[in-house]
């Protein structure tokens, strides 16, 4: 280990989930996120990537046409075991039926345990989009279940299935995200049906619920994919979505009804269901 980390604190003004993508496409090694932005952390020096978040700032201004702005503060650090300060800051977290922890907290005797190790992914049910997925996986998903998670991300939306006893394929276009959902289960002896990076097209299976926490945007140009893969009495969970984007994405789902909105903070979770003809 070397004596000296560096520590970059990242501030947002907005957009929060655009950064989160490009620091999730840009960067090698994980990141941390704050109410407000990110922490970032490395033992090699984190200039250039500072440099690349201005520049996406800049970018976003000029494709919006109103401020977004950027403020990045880099220490180096002694470096006398972070990881185990990162530890004591993350907390278990209950969500209805679930207690999701990291590998290094003990199961909850009562509650659906799940094991998700944050140093693997970014999804760990912390986020409302997750953390409102997850309330309605725990109301709507049964025994045996067909489940398709599109975007899987760190694989908890699916591995609450599996606790749930459904039986979940998954997909996501980046490669990581595959990885890590393949670990995040095997940490909860478990095991995807069907796991592959890329996306919910062309596919030939009807499922009972499928389950896409991803962007608004994403959810509009997936929709007919989507609504393809569901069996006719089938369930959609959509996440992800900025209330002020709702609209938008239910446009792109007009034949279906709403069964349950679901929403926190600025963020909103649609269940829906086919119309009946």
């Amino acid at each position: 280990m070397q004596e000296h980390y560096y520590e970059l604190v990242v501030k947002v003004s907005s957009h929060h989930e655009l950064f989160a993508d490009f620091l999730a496409d840009t960067l090698p090694i994980g990141f941390e996120e704050t109410d407000n932005g990110f922490i970032i952390r490395s033992e090699e020096e984190l200039d250039t990537i500072m440099w690349g978040l201005e520049q996406f700032a800049e970018a976003l201004q000029k494709a919006l046409g109103k401020s977004v702005e950027v403020e990045c503060t880099q220490k180096k650090l002694q470096n006398n075991d972070w990881v185990e300060s990162y530890k004591n800051s993350i907390e278990p977290l209950v969500i209805d039926k679930f207690y999701i922890h990291p590998t290094w907290s003990d199961n909850h005797p009562n509650l659906i345990n799940i094991v998700i190790d944050p140093a693997l992914a970014f999804g760990t049910g912390h986020h409302p989009t997750t953390a409102s997925s997850l309330r309605a996986i725990s109301q709507y998903v049964k025994k045996d279940d067909r489940v398709l998670d599109v975007g899987c991300g760190s694989g908890i939306l699916g591995i609450a299935a599996m606790k749930l006893g459904a039986v979940v394929d998954a997909c996501d276009t980046d490669p990581v995200s595959v990885e890590n959902s393949i670990k995040n289960a095997k940490l909860n002896n478990l095991e995807f049906h069907s796991i592959w990076e890329g996306s919910a097209s062309n596919l030939d299976e009807k499922y009972t619920i499928v389950v896409a926490n991803i962007v608004a945007d994403v959810l509009t140009f997936i929709a007919n994919d989507l609504k393809k893969v569901m069996a006719e009495d089938g369930i959609l969970i959509l996440s992800g979505i900025l209330d002020k984007y709702e609209e938008k994405v239910l446009n792109a789902y007009k034949d279906c009804k709403i069964a349950q909105r679901i929403a926190q903070d600025e963020w909103v979770t649609l269940v829906l269901k086919r119309e009946k003809k």
